[in-house]
């Protein structure tokens, strides 16, 4: 089995490159396992939209359970991975069952800033994008799909987001074995990763 963590700014464009990389490599060889399913349950402390919570630092993130789960994929073994509501900050208490794959991707955007995560994964790779396209993606993605407006979502890129990046995210791709640019097009870039770990092309 290989395990390849993918880790970026929130709107790097790493889940795109997951997603890519998953149809290349093909959905009956390869899983996606995503860092954000395993945010701990914040309901009490979430006042709507961003409030104080601050979901960016690497404490918000159950990464004890998720890199138990790596371990078990990694043994051939299936997980039963969390569900969490992005609406309520709840964990929901049903689980999605995940079946150990040839290859596994790993994406969020700390999965390389956990050294527990980091000593897992075979491949490190770091999706990078300019600060105010990540926004401009951010902002997108919370209207769309979590019912956010901009000022909420402003706000929270301002308190907690940016700042968890350039203390957390940014230093991490120092463990990155290759680097990708996520402001343009991504197939060269899957193209190069396959090349280098030997996988289908």
């Amino acid at each position: 089995m290989t395990i390849i963590g993918i880790a970026g700014g929130s709107g790097s464009g790493k889940t795109t490159f997951a997603l890519m990389l998953q149809e290349r490599v093909g959905r009956e060889r390869c899983a996606i396992l995503q860092q954000d399913a395993y945010y701990h349950d914040r309901s009490r402390e979430f006042d709507h939209d961003g409030g104080s919570v601050n979901f960016d630092h690497p404490d918000a993130i159950d990464f004890a359970l998720l890199s138990r789960h790596l371990e078990e994929l990694k043994a051939g073994r299936p997980v039963a991975v969390p569900v969490y509501d992005y609406a309520t900050h709840r964990r929901l208490e049903r689980t999605v069952v995940l079946a150990a794959c040839p290859w596994m991707v790993v994406e969020g955007m700390l999965v390389l800033a956990d050294q527990r995560v980091r000593a897992i994964c075979d491949t490190k790779v770091f999706i990078d994008a300019p600060e105010p396209l990540r926004f401009a993606r951010r902002l997108a993605r919370d209207a769309r799909e979590r019912g956010r407006d901009r000022a909420g979502v402003e706000q929270q890129f301002l308190a907690h987001v940016k700042p968890m990046h350039d203390q957390f995210v940014e230093p991490s791709r120092q463990y990155a074995d290759k680097v990708y640019s996520g402001a343009g097009a991504l197939h060269s870039s899957i193209r190069d990763l396959l090349v280098q770990i030997g996988g289908v092309l």
